[in-house]
C-alpha cells in the first residue's frame, strides 16, 4: 500500500470516532493492553507527561513539549485530531511521523490488530508509543483522546499529570454533569504522580481533591499558585511577566492562553522541582533556564507544527481561524471577536452533532455576516439546519455545502478592511486549510 492508501484503510476499515461520533468511541482497555503486550510495552522505554481537560488541552501539550525539546531532550508529541494529514498526530522534536513508518507498521502488524477489531484511535495510540520507542526519544507527552479513565492512553505512568479545566462537551460519552466529567478527566491521576489542575469550578475541585486523596497523586491547583503576574500586548506575542521565568512572549494568540500559560508554567515548576527540566544546562544559571521556556512559549508553532489557534492567515483582508468548538472554547473567542475593529465581520462556521448548538450560538455576534457551512465529516450538521437555528438567535446569512464554497463566497463579498473568521469545528479549520490556502 501506499501512505495514502494506508490512511485511508486507517480512516475508513476502523471505528473511528471523529467520522462517526459515539458508535465510533470503544470503552475500555482491553485492546490497548493486548496491543501493548504484542509490542512490548513500548511505553515504558521513556518517560510520559500526559495532558487532559476539556479545553487547552492541546495548547498545552504543545508547548509543554516544545520546552522540553529546548531543554535538550529528544521528545514525542502525540496529539488529536490531525488537521490536514495523519503525520501531524505523531511526531519527534517537530518532525511528523515518516510515512514509510505508518505503511510498514500497518502491513507488519494488520494480521495481529484486524481480528481484535480494534479503534482507529487504539492503532493509532499502539502505533505512536512504538514509533517513540523506535525513535529513541527521552521523553513523550501524550495528549488524551477523549476523557481520561478509559481513554487507550491511560495505560501510561507518567512522571506528571496535567488536566487543564472541565466544561460541558462529549455529555453523552462522559457524563451530563461537571462532576461527573471531572471523574472520568481524573481517571488519569495515578499513585505518587504529580498533577497539575489548570481550573476548576467549586464541583470539579472537590472531584480532584476526593481523587488525588484516594489515588495519593500531589495534587497542585495552577490557580492557587499563580506563575503568570501580569499579561499585556506586544508585537513579539502575549507578554506574560511570571513569577519564577521573567518575561516570556507568547506566540499563541487567544484570550484562552492566559489560563494555559499559568497551567504550563506551573507544570514547568513541577518537572523542575522533579529533575526533569534543563537537561543540558547549568543548575546555577537561572537565566538560561528561562531563555529556555520563553523560547517554547515564542515558537511553539515553528517547533512544534501547531496549527490553528487564534492563527491569522491574511492582513488583508484579516482572516483568523480557531480550533474552539465547545461552550467553554466560545465563551473566550465570542470576547475576542467582540474587539476586532473593522468595517464588516463575516464568520464561516460549522459544527458538529454532538455540540451545544444553542449554547454556542448565543454566543456568537450578532453583528457579523454568516456565512454557515458544513465540514467534510458524516458528524457534521447541515448547512441548512445552522442556519435556521443561527436565525433563531439572531444569526444572519447564507448557507453553503462546503466550506470551500463558504470561504469563495466570503472572499467575494468582503473589502481588504474587512474581517474573516473560520471555526465553530476543528474540521471546519482541517477543510479551510486543505482546500482554500
Amino acid at each position: 500500500m501506499t501512505y495514502r492508501e494506508t490512511c485511508n484503510y486507517l480512516f475508513n476499515q476502523m471505528p473511528m470516532f471523529e467520522k462517526q461520533g459515539a458508535s465510533g468511541y470503544k470503552e475500555g482497555l482491553d485492546n490497548t493492553l493486548k496491543l501493548d503486550e504484542h509490542f512490548g510495552h513500548p511505553h515504558q522505554a521513556y518517560k510520559t507527561i500526559h495532558v487532559a481537560g476539556t479545553n487547552g488541552k492541546g495548547s498545552c501539550a504543545h508547548t509543554i513539549a516544545a520546552i522540553l525539546q529546548e531543554c535538550g531532550y529528544k521528545t514525542g508529541l502525540y496529539t488529536s485530531p490531525h488537521l490536514v494529514d495523519f503525520s501531524e498526530r505523531i511526531r519527534v522534536n517537530g518532525h511528523p511521523i515518516d510515512e514509510n513508518y505508518v505503511v510498514s507498521f500497518v502491513e507488519k502488524e494488520k494480521s495481529f490488530f484486524e481480528p481484535l477489531h480494534p479503534s482507529f484511535f487504539e492503532v493509532t495510540t499502539a502505533m505512536a508509543f512504538k514509533y517513540f520507542k523506535d525513535m529513541e526519544v527521552d521523553i513523550a507527552v501524550i495528549e488524551v483522546g477523549l476523557g481520561g479513565r478509559l481513554d487507550c492512553t491511560n495505560i501510561i505512568t507518567p512522571i506528571l499529570s496535567v488536566i487543564t479545566n472541565i466544561s460541558l462537551d462529549h455529555t453523552k460519552l462522559l457524563g451530563s454533569s461537571l462532576e461527573q466529567i471531572a471523574m472520568e478527566k481524573a481517571g488519569i491521576m495515578k499513585k505518587g504522580v504529580p498533577v497539575v489542575i489548570g481550573e476548576t469550578t467549586p464541583e470539579t475541585r472537590m472531584v480532584f481533591e476526593a481523587v488525588a486523596q484516594e489515588t495519593g497523586a500531589p495534587v497542585t491547583f495552577a490557580e492557587d499558585h499563580p506563575e503568570v503576574i501580569s499579561v499585556g500586548e506586544s508585537n513579539l506575542g502575549i507578554r506574560y511577566t511570571t513569577a519564577h521565568y521573567g518575561l516570556v512572549y507568547g506566540e499563541l494568540q487567544g484570550f484562552c492562553q492566559e489560563k494555559n500559560a499559568n497551567t504550563i508554567l506551573t507544570a514547568c515548576r513541577i518537572l523542575e522541582d522533579e529533575g526533569y527540566m534543563y537537561r543540558f544546562a547549568d543548575d546555577d544559571n537561572s537565566e538560561a533556564k528561562g531563555q529556555e521556556v520563553a523560547k517554547g512559549f515564542k515558537s511553539v508553532c515553528e517547533i512544534t507544527g501547531l496549527r490553528g489557534r487564534w492563527q491569522t492567515v491574511s492582513e488583508s483582508p484579516k482572516v483568523i481561524c480557531d480550533t474552539g468548538h465547545n461552550v467553554g472554547g466560545w465563551q473566550y473567542i465570542s470576547r475576542q471577536l467582540s474587539q476586532v475593529e473593522c468595517r464588516k465581520k463575516h464568520i464561516i462556521f460549522g459544527l458538529v452533532d454532538d455540540k451545544d448548538m444553542d449554547g454556542i450560538m448565543e454566543l456568537l455576534p450578532k453583528d457579523a455576516i454568516y456565512h454557515f457551512t458544513k465540514a467534510d465529516t458524516k458528524r457534521a450538521v447541515s448547512e441548512n439546519v445552522l442556519k435556521i437555528i443561527g436565525e433563531q438567535h439572531g444569526l444572519h446569512g447564507e448557507s453553503f455545502p462546503s466550506v470551500a464554497e463558504a470561504w469563495q463566497n466570503a472572499r467575494k463579498s468582503c473589502a481588504s478592511d474587512d474581517f474573516i473568521f473560520v471555526g465553530g469545528s476543528s474540521y471546519v479549520v482541517a477543510d479551510f486549510f486543505k482546500n482554500c490556502i
